[in-house]
């Protein structure tokens, strides 16, 4: 894995392949599966929490006006569900002693 850049599916596969003694198949799927579950509860409309890591969290946005900054003609942006997530503080103090 790299210093800098972007954590992958294979990334996380190979990192179980390394530290647990997984085949790089087991591993791949553990991957996936663990993935699926997550979206299938997001899919759901719940949340996903995962202790010392963070929190997915689906919040349902409201119908609201906006306005294109191009030409200045509000518009109605239509109502919908998004996602975010919000790191724990464990998480965040890791992020800082990184640095």
């Amino acid at each position: 894995m790299e210093a800098a850049g972007t954590l992958t599916r294979a990334d996380l596969a190979e990192a179980l392949h390394h530290n647990v003694g997984l085949s790089r198949t087991d591993s791949s799927k553990m991957v996936e599966q663990i993935l699926h579950h997550m979206c299938s509860a997001l899919a759901k409309g719940d949340n996903v929490k995962i202790s010392g890591f963070g929190t997915f969290v689906l919040r349902d946005k409201g119908e609201r006006i906006g306005r294109n900054p191009k030409t200045g003609i509000e518009v109605p942006i239509a109502p919908r569900r998004v996602l975010t997530f919000r790191a724990s503080q464990m998480m965040r103090d890791r992020i800082v002693e990184a640095d």
